[in-house]
C-alpha cells in the first residue's frame, strides 16, 4: 500500500534510543537496479551472505531481484505461473527438502479485506553473480492460506529459520485496528487450502490516531538464531526478545523495544543480516535506499 505524501521522520527520542538495542540506522547504499521502486519485502540470502532480495509493491510483474550490501544489481528472477496482486512480504527459512535454503514471497495484501484466500510462494533460492539487469525464470510452488476469522490486510511475513512455520502479521488500521500473529505450522503443502491459527494480538507503544490510519505493521524478520523478532511500520521499528528456554511463540507476549532504522519515507521492509547482528531496511523509491542498523555489543 502506498502511504500518501512523503513522510519522512526520524525516531529522536534520545532516551528512546539510549535503552534500543541498536545503533540508529544509516544509509549505506542506493539499490543499482531502477526496477525496483517501492521495495516491499526484503530477505537476507542463506545461501550466500551479504546477498539480498526484495520484490516491488503491488502492479509489478512476478519479480524478485538480488542485490549486495552495496547495493550492486545481482540480476532478476521471474517466478512463472504467479500472480503478484499484491506483494507485501517475504523471508527466507527452510523449506521441503533438508539443508536447502528456500524464498517465501507473500501475496498476502489486502486493502479492502476481501480475499477468501492468500497465496505465498515458495522457492528454492537461486544461485546469484547474473549480470546486471540479466533476468531468469524460475517455478514456484503456491501455498494458498486462509484466515480462520475472515479477511485481513497484511504486510508482514515471516518464517522460523530452524521449523519453517509460517507467520503473518497483520497490518492493523482503521476497520481492522488489531494486530493480530497467524500462523501455520510445517510442513506446507501446496495440494490443499492451509487454514492458519491466531496465537496472538500485538500491543505495540507510542500509539497514536496516525498508527490507526496508516497501519501499524509493514514488515518483520526472525533473527537467524531464532530468538528475536523484528517489526517495522511506515515511521517506526520494534524487536522482541525471546526468554530464555522459552518455546517460540511465547516470543509474540513480550514487550517490544523501539529501535530506529534511519530516515525513512515509507518504510515496508525489515530483514535481519546473516550473522543476526544487524537490521537491514529498504524504503519507497528509486533509487531505492538501503539502511543498516547495527546491534549495540
Amino acid at each position: 500500500m502506498r502511504l500518501a505524501g512523503a513522510i519522512m521522520v526520524t525516531v529522536a527520542a534520545a532516551a528512546a534510543q539510549d535503552r534500543a538495542p541498536y545503533e540508529p540506522g544509516k544509509l549505506i547504499a542506493h539499490l543499482a537496479s531502477r526496477a525496483v521502486r517501492e521495495s516491499s519485502g526484503l530477505a537476507a540470502s542463506r545461501r550466500t551472505p551479504g546477498v539480498y532480495w526484495t520484490h516491488n509493491d503491488s502492479g509489478d510483474q512476478p519479480l524478485i531481484f538480488a542485490f549486495d550490501r552495496n547495493g550492486r544489481d545481482l540480476g532478476a528472477w521471474r517466478l512463472a505461473g504467479a500472480a503478484a496482486r499484491d506483494w507485501e512480504g517475504m523471508s527466507a527459512g527452510p523449506g521441503p527438502k533438508r539443508n536447502i535454503p528456500y524464498l517465501y514471497v507473500g501475496d498476502i495484501g489486502d486493502n479492502h479485506r476481501e480475499r477468501s484466500e492468500i497465496a505465498i510462494y515458495r522457492l528454492v533460492e537461486p544461485e546469484t553473480g547474473a549480470k546486471p539487469g540479466a533476468q531468469t525464470t524460475v517455478r514456484p510452488e503456491r501455498l494458498r492460506l486462509r484466515y480462520p476469522d475472515g479477511p485481513h490486510d497484511a504486510e508482514a511475513l515471516l518464517v522460523h529459520p530452524r521449523t519453517g512455520d509460517i507467520y503473518i502479521v497483520t497490518k492493523g488500521r482503521e476497520g481492522d485496528p488489531e494486530s493480530r500473529v497467524y500462523k501455520v505450522a510445517a510442513p506446507h503443502s501446496p495440494g490443499r487450502v492451509l487454514v492458519m491459527r491466531r496465537i496472538a494480538t500485538l500491543r505495540l507503544p507510542d500509539e497514536s490516531i496516525i498508527t490507526l490510519m496508516i497501519g501499524r505493521v509493514t514488515g518483520g524478520d526472525i533473527s537467524p538464531d531464532g530468538t528475536r523478532v523484528a517489526l517495522c511500520g511506515y515511521l517506526r521499528a520494534w524487536e522482541l526478545t525471546l526468554p530464555a528456554q522459552a518455546q517460540f511463540d511465547s516470543i509474540w507476549m513480550q514487550r517490544p523495544r523501539p529501535l530506529s532504522l534511519g530516515e525513512r519515507t515509507q518504510g515496508e521492509a525489515v530483514c535481519y543480516r546473516h550473522d543476526g547482528n544487524a537490521l537491514l531496511a529498504t524504503s519507497e523509491g528509486a533509487p531505492c535506499p538501503l539502511l543498516e542498523a547495527l546491534r549495540k555489543r
